[in-house]
């Protein structure tokens, strides 16, 4: 599954997962409004192997083909982030 990885200007370590090419005025508005303005980050072609630092790949595929998309949260003050 090919997608964008997208940051947010308002919710600091926040990133929304979308299929690649998706119209983002097509998702929730209380989501866009609490997200902010997206900004490209990452595209990317995501797959159950895909090691992802703070997601399960299953879990953001499933949510993205659910949804539409997938919103990661910052991780708690002390999570460990793995290196890629």
């Amino acid at each position: 599954m090919k997608c964008s990885v997208f940051k947010s200007e308002r919710m600091e370590l926040a990133y929304l997962y979308v299929p690649h090419g998706a119209d983002l005025h097509t998702l929730p508005e209380n989501l866009l409004q609490n997200f902010g303005e997206p900004s490209l980050v990452l595209e990317l072609d995501l797959h159950e192997t895909r090691k992802l630092a703070l997601a399960n790949p299953r879990d953001v595929m499933q949510s993205i083909k659910e949804q539409g998309f997938y919103l990661q949260m910052p991780p708690p003050a002390n999570h460990v982030v793995r290196t890629l």
